[in-house]
């Protein structure tokens, strides 16, 4: 972002958002070609400057499936999904925590800090952020569901002007580790904090009508809309645990979810001031 979009930002965008949002929480789902291409990946780090600049409560939890991907290759891993969660035994999760956490976590964090933000790396382990309840349809699967969102450290640093970024690892009572969808992890800790809004970066223009129609996208869906696209298999795949998460925050008080197309630069910002034609905002 070079200084005249900077200028451009502040007078026809940042006032109004500034109004709208200040002091008000949002979780940024952060992945897809967002997190792949460095110039998209810049921008979305500027985005969540300026937003953080102007008041308001950003924290981030990221994904990193490509990443855990490449390295499962690297070491002759083959990954399995399921319903458009990632099936993970002891071997993988090994993988998994090495790359969320020690990779992409503290890469972003590093990216944050380096325009000039306050941001602390977390995982689900560091004091029971993210607790869990282990699944028990397969045997060896270190796969869970959020049982429980420890918000104490969350609000400790927003409060003293931190930025979280956080990596969905989750931790059992007994202290052992297990991978979480990162849209079910953002989903949960909107909830959580009954945060303003849920916004999920991805690789599409939100949720189309027709798959091969990039025209298609629907700008806003009531939940029961919602639900009728996915049991007529419109949404399906890994878009199906987007929409299940941000239908199930927006029936628990969070104002809305958006479903946002990561590929646009800028997009995040631009998101806040007006309906785009690149997401998708699902309201109760």
């Amino acid at each position: 972002m070079n200084d005249s979009d900077k200028i451009v930002l502040d007078d026809q965008i940042l006032s109004v958002v500034s109004t709208l949002y200040k002091g008000k929480v949002i979780v940024i789902k952060y992945g897809g070609a967002a997190m792949k291409d460095s110039n998209l990946t810049n921008k979305v780090v500027q985005n969540i400057s300026a937003l953080h600049n102007l008041g308001i409560k950003c924290v981030v939890v990221h994904g990193g499936g490509p990443f855990i991907n490449n390295w499962l290759k690297r070491l002759n891993i083959k990954p399995v999904f399921k319903d458009g969660i990632r099936v993970t035994d002891s071997q993988t999760m090994n993988v998994v925590q090495m790359v969320l956490a020690g990779q992409i976590n503290k890469n972003i964090v590093s990216m944050l800090n380096t325009e000039g933000l306050k941001s602390v790396g977390l995982s689900g382990q560091d004091n029971r952020l993210i607790l869990v309840s282990p699944s028990k349809e397969l045997q060896d699967n270190r796969v869970a569901d959020v049982s429980n969102i420890n918000i104490d450290i969350i609000d400790l640093l927003l409060d003293n002007n931190y930025i979280p970024v956080i990596a969905p690892i989750g931790v059992s009572i007994l202290g052992k580790s297990y991978n979480i969808n990162a849209d079910l992890v953002a989903a949960a800790i909107s909830e959580r904090m009954l945060a303003e809004s849920l916004i999920m970066l991805t690789d599409t223009p939100g949720i189309l009508r027709d798959r091969n129609n990039p025209l298609s996208t629907i700008k806003k869906l009531k939940i029961d809309d919602a639900k009728k696209l996915v049991s007529d298999k419109v949404i399906f795949g890994g878009m199906l645990p987007k929409v299940e998460a941000c239908m199930r925050v927006v029936s628990r008080g969070v104002k809305k979810a958006t479903i946002l197309d990561g590929r646009i630069p800028d997009s995040l910002l631009l998101s806040f001031l007006s309906d785009s034609s690149v997401s998708t905002t699902i309201e109760a």
